[in-house]
């Protein structure tokens, strides 16, 4: 097989999309869910005040997105401080002790099914190439493809959730008086089926299973919170 022909299968693997994946995922999910969640929560509490539905709409979604996304981005970049330390602590080991880092190189190689004599040789030639690179790859797990993407994985979740939002939002402008609480809860289902299919087709998993996941979960999130709305209406009344 040809270095190139190994590259095209290579780049066929999917952990490098893991990152944007999860954020795009949980931010569409959460704002289908949140969304339709609270404006059937407001209509189940007060039927008549489609104004004030609305309102609460837009509310949650432009709450919800900046919430996602500065969520996101604080953890994402706690990450990128915890490899940071991790990296420059593999500095200040290969420099202090480089003989030390060199055994340790080969114990992992040796863990992983090399006969000592391979893996010694192995985590040699790794050292003579590039020592920290070989660390940070086979000690601690980091590579440019699951490197952590602050900006990124906040852009990508504030995107989903406002695009997952806007889905059951639009069921409030149901055509006929007192439906718009049914519209709602179609338009975020329909919004989860799509999103279930798509998280499963970008993930390169079947689709039914995470697809059933997603609607129960949103499905689940949407009936505990209408039930709240519901027994709130009923004691102010």
């Amino acid at each position: 097989m040809s270095l190139e022909a190994i590259y095209l299968r290579n780049r066929q693997h999917r952990a490098h999309r893991a990152g944007w994946l999860r954020a795009a995922v949980l931010g569409a999910n959460d704002g289908l869910v949140s969304t339709a969640s609270l404006m059937i929560g407001v209509t189940a509490a007060d039927p008549g005040n489609d104004k004030f539905l609305i309102t609460a709409g837009v509310a949650a979604i432009a709450a919800g997105a900046m919430s996602m996304a500065v969520g996101e981005y604080v953890s994402v970049r706690s990450q990128n401080d915890v490899e940071d330390s991790d990296r420059q602590l593999e500095i200040e080991h290969l420099a202090v002790d480089p003989d030390g880092e060199l055994l340790e190189l080969a114990q992992i190689y040796i863990e992983r099914g090399l006969t000592p004599e391979l893996a010694k040789e192995v985590a040699r030639q790794m050292h003579a190439r590039d020592p920290l690179e070989a660390h940070l790859r086979d000690e601690l797990g980091q590579t440019p493809q699951n490197k952590a993407r602050p900006l990124q994985a906040a852009l990508a979740s504030a995107a989903s959730f406002t695009a997952g939002g806007l889905i059951p939002f639009a069921g409030a402008f149901a055509p006929t008086p007192g439906t718009v609480a049914l519209s709602i809860v179609g338009f975020a289902l329909v919004g989860l089926l799509f999103t279930g299919i798509l998280s499963a087709k970008t993930a390169g998993k079947t689709v039914f299973g995470p697809t059933v996941r997603v609607m129960i979960g949103g499905a689940l999130g949407m009936a505990v919170t209408a039930g709240i709305g519901r027994l709130l209406h009923v004691n102010l009344g």
